[in-house]
């Protein structure tokens, strides 16, 4: 096997790897899936409006990648978090909140993409009544799930229960829905293939240029 072949294949070898970890080939979830985590959800006794709007988003999974869109508006002057010797800034709160969440997401090829502080109010609302309220945010957050799947192997981790206090206490309001792309520019697939595609011709290039001065 020649070097050149040896390089190339190592480059394809990464990317191969990095794809079977960053898709979920497993297909939309199955019925029994869905039930089991309807289950334990409402085992937790958490709020039956919000179970069936997840049920019905799993119900109709694709089995494909979505992304999250945030609007969060923090809470200034959040309440003292149950445990807490003294009350802290919300900021510190979603970050202990983050910190629990992070390594989940991450393990299951789901992070950011997008985070940003909001430099003005909304500047188009349409179709909503209380347009003063929902004209207020504070941040923008944009997260990639690699499924539903994913999200709700999140969601149900009874480890991570606990946590979801801080993100109550940090937060005004939020809203929250999910997408799936036509158009992803930003896909992590995407851009480590341009990115191995670039530095592989580059060293190719490389020693090809040394050969030739031999």
């Amino acid at each position: 096997m020649t070097t050149r072949i040896k390089l190339w294949l190592f480059s394809m070898t990464i990317y191969a790897l990095f794809v079977f970890w960053y898709t979920d080939f497993s297909g939309p979830l199955s019925d029994t899936e869905v039930n089991q985590f309807v289950t334990t959800l409402s085992e937790r006794g958490s709020d039956p409006d919000t179970i069936a709007q997840l049920e019905g988003f799993l119900r109709n999974d694709t089995g494909r990648q979505f992304l999250m869109l945030n609007n969060i508006d923090m809470n200034r002057q959040p309440a003292i978090v149950e445990s807490a010797t003294s009350a802290q800034s919300a900021d510190r709160l979603m970050s202990k909140y983050m910190a629990h969440i992070f390594p989940e997401l991450l393990k299951r090829a789901s992070h950011p993409v997008i985070f940003g502080t909001a430099v003005h109010t909304a500047v188009d609302i349409t179709g909503i009544e209380d347009a003063e309220e929902m004209a207020v945010w504070s941040d923008g957050a944009l997260f990639r799930y690699r499924s539903r799947r994913a999200l709700m192997e999140i969601v149900a981790n009874p480890d991570l229960q606990d946590s979801h206090r801080y993100k109550l206490a940090a937060l005004n309001k939020t809203i929250a829905y999910p997408i799936e792309t036509q158009l992803y520019l930003g896909d992590m697939r995407v851009l480590l293939g341009l990115v191995l595609l670039s530095l592989t011709a580059l060293f190719d290039n490389i020693r090809l240029a040394r050969q030739s001065k031999r």
